[in-house]
């Protein structure tokens, strides 16, 4: 008789930060890749989830309703879950209340902000024998999927933009004898419109409890501390098509990090002009291009599950789905109302009453798509210049760029791009 194939380890995570969550996910999925996960966000939807008999379970101490030290102790009063692995984190660590959790026999009590290293090791001793690893192919598209259709369902739970430099480098780089340097990382990421946008966003999260909304990246990562912006971003890296590797995709993403960027230095400049926040600037305008970003990247995923892909198709699935990505990314992630606005302005100016960072962020989003300076003139005349009184010799004292590189060619004519709303 043949060998009957152990059936993958089914987990269960209870956290009610959904960036921690995130990171949890994927932190596990590297470890096994085939795992049968649950995924609650508080003591009473775990509960629940117990009736499944899962292998192990994550859960966080800091709970609504049932906490993870009631669901620890619930776990242990079941004869059939007596000895099941449960791993508790914790923000509390002090001696009392380390004391107060070992007599529930916890596998594990770890610190918050979380040690990845020291949880990848403990999941592997855990749910991998001695020398075994789990690779997992990426799934097949079903015969009769269409690019039009999964795009559509990606929508709305899309992972964001590829990251476009190296975090790896960038942490090491920040990381000094003393710990992580956040000037150093503010440094090394300042560039990246996927790291910047998630640290923004984890920054803002409900369960760091309040304060001015973040919104600009040396808020975030001093906000968020060392340890979990440095984890985040590792996290990042976890994620299927983190990074690009498609030529044809990265040559289209070279193009929009460009604008990306470009409109960010010009928002800085007429900020700088206009003695407004630069930083705010600068970040509206360097997150301006994750909707694109992000379609490439589900792009690049439809590719990898074997979808047939051309550089008209990629420029028609941008025209007809980058503005749509980029609200549902930005509204899912709570970006600041404010940072939205800033956003949406630099494709264009809703009606009624606008205030000056947004007409900044519309003038420089029209000077980083003009041609090598052309064009500076009539927007000097423009309206947007006029109402911020911005001359044409400051418009020429602005930082310059060359040419933005270029798009693949296109040889079939696509819709025009949308734009965002003004909330989006």
């Amino acid at each position: 008789m043949p060998a009957v194939e152990p059936l993958p380890p089914s987990v269960l995570i209870v956290e009610s930060d959904p960036w921690v969550r995130d990171l949890l996910t994927d932190t596990l999925l590297s470890v096994r890749c085939d795992a049968s996960l649950q995924v609650c966000e508080n003591g009473v939807q775990a509960l629940a989830a117990l009736a499944s008999e899962p292998d192990l379970i994550i859960a966080a101490r800091e709970l609504a309703g049932v906490d993870g030290l009631d669901l620890l102790r619930k776990v242990r009063r079941r004869r059939s879950a007596a000895r099941l692995p449960f791993i508790l984190l914790s923000a509390r660590v002090d001696s009392a209340s380390v004391r107060e959790a070992l007599p529930l026999q916890p596998t594990a009590y770890l610190s918050k902000p979380l040690d990845l290293d020291s949880l990848r090791r403990r999941l592997e001793a855990l749910l991998l024998a001695a020398g075994e690893s789990v690779a997992c192919p990426v799934p097949a598209l079903s015969p009769d999927a269409s690019l039009h259709g999964f795009l559509e369902q990606r929508r709305a739970n899309a992972d964001g933009g590829p990251l476009l430099v190296d975090v790896h480098t960038a942490v090491k780089r920040a990381l000094q004898p003393a710990g992580l340097d956040l000037s150093v990382l503010e440094a090394e990421l300042q560039d990246d419109p996927q790291a910047t946008g998630v640290l923004i966003a984890a920054a803002n999260s409900a369960a760091l409890h309040g304060g001015a909304p973040v919104q600009q990246l040396r808020q975030a990562l001093h906000r968020l501390g060392s340890v979990q912006s440095m984890n985040l971003m590792l996290g990042l890296t976890l994620k299927r098509s983190a990074y690009l590797s498609d030529p044809l995709l990265a040559q289209f993403a070279n193009h929009y990090w460009y604008l990306a960027l470009h409109t960010a230095e010009q928002g800085r400049g007429l900020a700088a002009l206009l003695r407004l926040d630069e930083s705010r600037c600068y970040c509206a305008g360097l997150l301006h291009s994750l909707g694109e970003l992000a379609v490439l990247r589900c792009l690049q995923e439809w590719r990898l599950a074997g979808g047939e892909l051309s550089s008209v198709q990629v420029g028609q699935a941008l025209a007809q789905f980058a503005a749509p990505f980029g609200s549902a990314l930005r509204t899912r992630w709570r970006l600041p109302l404010p940072l939205r606005e800033l956003i949406a302005a630099v494709y264009r100016l809703g009606g009624g009453v606008y205030s000056r960072d947004m007409l900044v962020m519309h003038l420089a989003g029209q000077l980083a798509r003009l041609p090598a300076g052309d064009g500076l003139h009539a927007l000097a005349e423009g309206k947007t210049a006029r109402l911020l009184r911005v001359s044409l010799q400051q418009l020429q004292g602005l930082p310059g760029a060359g040419a933005a590189p270029p798009l693949p060619e296109v040889s079939s004519p696509s819709a025009p791009p949308q734009t965002p709303d003004a909330q989006g």
